[in-house]
Order: structure tokens, then C-alpha cells, then sequence
């Protein structure tokens, strides 16, 4: 521990976000950085301490102390090989990450913890411009081939370390470019795709076989893939979007939230889409019913879009600023959160349910709202209550439905291979990933459920050990 006083005499800085007026221009990253020096004493503000709840927290364990401690003595060498012990890609996660581990810091106690995120992210574009991520292919291959289906996060981590492992691994994607939501979910304001782009010439580099535009259980069948590969991993994602299945939902003018951020994030690629088929929110009334980080990217690029105005509903009650009793450190802060899209402009409103959608030749202008509150029935299961005579009429020329997603789409690949689902329509695999058809793994939100970048890293990997030992016994 390089300084044990550290987080006394240094506060807490935020790296900050550039000015409003300036970065509603365009799509490019939101946060800044700071100066090395700066960055080095954030991370002199690790107490190190005898139990790293920051650790306890992270769902790929970082081992916090230790790399805080490096990068805080300028040995940024040693500071991403810490890192990189536990985490394929802390590029994602030091820019989307919503941080567990600063929540689970011992500094959160008085809501003053280490950077951890963005010191996370200064030693990984450190160790880029140093030139110590570079490609480092497998000295031998163990003749064993695996297909991973899917190149979201879960899927590029599991692929990176099989083939790290000395595996043939090709890695199939439906779509035009890998990453999955990294790339054509999340809006470039949070996460740039040449950041993506960057990691993706070091795995092809290692010897990572890609196909994109190759839809597994359409273009190319499961069963085909299961004959011609020694282990199959699937991590497609939780992407059956949850509808709001009310009057009116027929309208034209109403979208689901993946399909107005994709569709954009592929405008920024160069991608053309003729009139009637863009979903622009210009000059008008925008409604997002969601409240989660979703429905927060839909406000972003909204706002850049020029929306006339742009409201985000949500039906559970507003969150309170500050830690609730029954919400203790070191748990994840069941607080109110502001993100830089909330920032550049958006009305919230909380504890309001959509009734109905009404319209004028065939598209959506208004929204009947509810106001509703939340009790608990004598079984003490919560019920929705709505509350008589507080209906509603919102003007909304675009709605933008974020309300989250349900279970990985069944049609095509699960149901042709007959994959077995749990009780809310996941895919059934056990604690080594493993599902109930032989030598098919799956992981990420597919098996646990629409979750975070940092979740899906961590399955992935889990995924990847698994494999591999299941590839050693063979």
C-alpha cells in the first residue's frame, strides 16, 4: 500500500463529463479524463483494506487493491496484468460498468469512494498507448474445436479465453460486426465502437475465427453445428424485448427501445435507411416508458436528435437520494440515479402506468397515463394499485418502450436444438454451464437474465473453464 493516508488527505474527483452544449452535438464519448498524475492520486485513495468488499462486490472479482496500488506507483505494467488476470476487457467495463465495486468500497460508507471505474479505464487506454496489449497467440493447439454463438461480451470472453487456451474457436454473429449490445445497443456518447473495433484486431490477430452475418438456426443449423464441433457455447443474449400490450399499441409511432438504438448506432456506421423506416425524434414530443439505463439512452440520443422534449416514465415509485435503512453498504444502493443523458435535458416522472395509446390517422398522439401506487396483499406479494381519478393525457408523437427484456428469443436456434428452459424462459444450465443436451454450454443473460456488461464478462468466463476442462477429459 503506497499511501496509507491517501484517502484522507486526498477527496474523491470525478473525471467529469464535457458541457452539455458541446456534447449534445454529436455522438462522440461523454466522459472525460483526467491527467495521469491526477489519476494516480484517485487511486492513492485505496485503503487496502483486511477485507476488500470492492472485491466481494465485483462480479469478476477484480482484485482492486493490488491494481489501485500499482497504478497509484506509476507501474502501469503491472497494473493491467492485475487486471487482466480477472477481466478479458476492461475497455467495456471502465467506460459502462455502473460500478458494484465502488458501491461495495469501504469509502462509500461516507459516499466518498475510489474511482475505481475510471481508474479502471485510465489503465487499460495506459497500457494501449504503452504498448502492452498486444497480440500474444497460443504457442500450440490442442486440435479441439469450439463454436460460440453469440459475440456479445459473454461470448467474446468465453471465445477469448478457449482460444487463448490453445482451442480453435469460431465465434458466429447474426449481425454485421461483433460485440452484440456493446456495439449496436449502447450509444457511442457512452462507449465509442472503435473501442471495440481495437480489441477486435488483437483477437483475430490470436487466431479468432469470426462470421458475421451468420444467423445460427437460420443460415447454418445447430444440429449441423453440434456434428462438426467438439463443444458449442451459446450466449445470444436476453433479447425477446417486453411489450406493453394495452389499446392502441398497433399505432405507428410507437418502437421498442433496441430497435430506435440499434437502428441509430447503424446510422453512425454508415448505414442508410429510407424514410419511412427511420425512427428519428425530431421536433417531437418523445415519451420513454422505462426507467433503466435503457430507457436513459433512449433520452440521450433523443436529445441528439432534437427532440422537441422528451419525458421518461416509470412505474415503480421514485427512488430516494439516499440510502435507505433497510438498503445498507456494502448492497448495491437501491438510490435515485442521474445519468449525463437525464442531465441534458428530460422531465421524469415516477409511479405512472400507460392505460392506452391514442391516435390521429393511424399514429400515436397521446398516451393515457395512471398515477399507481404499491402495496402488499395479505400474502404479502407487492400488487399495483391504481389510483381513481388520477388518469391522464400526455402528448407523445414517439413512444420508446425500455421497459427491459423477458428471456433469449426461442424461435430459430433453442427451439430447433430443443433446449431445455427454466421457469422464466431462460436456458436451463448448471453451475459449470452446462445445459441438458450434451456438450452445449450457454451463458450470459441467455442462462441468468437481462444483467450487466460485467455479469455477462463474468459468465463467459465461467463458461470458458468449463469447456476447457470438459475438452481436457474428452
Amino acid at each position: 500500500m503506497g499511501n496509507p493516508k491517501g484517502f484522507l488527505t486526498v477527496p474523491r474527483v470525478d473525471a467529469g463529463n464535457r458541457a452539455i452544449h458541446e456534447r449534445t452535438e454529436d455522438f462522440s464519448e461523454v466522459e472525460q479524463k483526467l491527467n495521469d498524475a491526477d489519476r494516480q492520486l484517485q487511486a492513492s485513495r485505496c485503503m487496502d483494506c483486511g477485507i476488500p468488499f470492492c472485491q466481494w462486490a465485483c462480479p469478476i472479482s477484480n482484485t482492486m487493491p493490488e491494481f489501485q496500488d500499482a497504478l497509484y506507483k506509476g507501474n502501469w505494467k503491472e497494473a493491467i496484468d492485475v487486471l487482466q488476470m480477472t477481466n478479458n476487457f476492461p475497455e467495456f467495463t471502465g467506460r459502462i460498468c455502473p460500478a458494484p465495486c465502488e458501491k461495495g468500497c469501504v469509502l462509500a460508507i461516507n459516499e466518498e469512494p475510489v474511482t475505481i471505474r475510471e481508474n479502471e479505464c485510465a489503465t487499460i487506454e495506459k497500457a494501449f498507448n504503452l504498448g502492452f496489449i498486444k497480440p500474444n497467440p497460443p504457442k500450440f493447439r490442442t486440435g479441439k474445436n469450439v463454436a460460440v454463438i453469440g459475440s456479445g461480451p459473454a461470448g467474446m470472453a468465453c471465445a477469448d479465453l478457449l482460444n487463448k487456451w490453445g482451442h480453435t474457436v469460431t465465434l458466429f454473429e447474426k449481425d454485421e460486426a461483433i460485440g452484440g449490445l456493446l456495439r449496436f445497443g449502447i450509444p457511442d456518447f457512452k462507449l465509442s465502437k472503435s473501442v471495440i473495433d481495437r480489441r477486435l484486431e488483437i483477437l483475430i490477430a490470436e487466431g479468432l475465427i469470426i462470421k458475421t452475418k451468420t444467423h445460427v438456426g437460420v443460415d447454418v443449423k445447430g444440429k449441423d453445428l453440434i456434428k462438426k464441433f467438439d463443444a458449442i457455447c451459446i450466449s445470444i443474449g436476453a433479447m425477446k424485448p417486453r411489450d406493453l400490450e394495452i389499446p392502441g399499441r398497433d399505432l405507428n409511432g410507437i418502437h421498442f427501445a433496441m430497435d430506435f438504438l440499434t437502428q441509430q448506432n447503424r446510422v453512425l456506421r454508415g448505414n442508410r435507411f429510407i424514410d419511412k423506416a427511420r425512427i428519428l425524434a425530431k421536433d417531437k414530443n418523445v415519451l420513454v416508458i422505462g426507467g433503466g439505463d435503457t430507457g436513459s439512452d433512449c433520452v440521450g440520443t433523443s436529445n441528439r436528435q432534437r427532440a422537441k422534449s422528451v419525458t421518461q416514465i416509470e412505474i415503480l415509485p421514485k427512488p430516494t437520494v439516499k440510502r435507505d435503512p433497510n438498503n445498507p453498504w456494502p448492497y448495491w444502493p437501491t438510490t435515485l440515479k442521474t445519468t449525463s443523458s437525464h442531465e441534458e435535458g428530460c422531465e421524469r416522472k415516477w409511479s405512472l402506468s400507460a392505460k392506452r395509446f391514442i391516435g390521429d390517422n393511424g399514429n400515436v398522439k397521446h398516451v393515457e397515463l395512471i398515477e399507481v401506487k404499491w402495496d402488499r396483499d395479505p400474502s404479502g406479494k407487492q400488487v399495483l394499485i391504481e389510483i381513481p381519478g388520477s388518469k391522464r393525457i400526455f402528448n407523445a408523437d414517439l413512444v420508446l418502450l425500455a421497459m427491459g427484456f423477458v428471456h433469449p428469443v426461442h424461435e430459430g436456434l433453442l427451439n430447433e436444438l430443443n433446449v431445455e428452459f427454466d421457469q422464466r424462459g431462460n436456458i436451463k444450465a448448471d453451475g459449470s454451464k452446462s445445459t441438458t443436451l450434451a456438450k452445449v454450454f450457454a451463458a450470459g443473460d441467455a442462462v441468468r437474465g437481462p444483467s450487466l456488461v460485467v455479469h455477462a464478462i463474468a459468465e463467459g468466463r465461467k463458461m470458458a473453464k468449463s469447456v476447457h476442462e470438459y475438452l481436457k477429459r474428452k
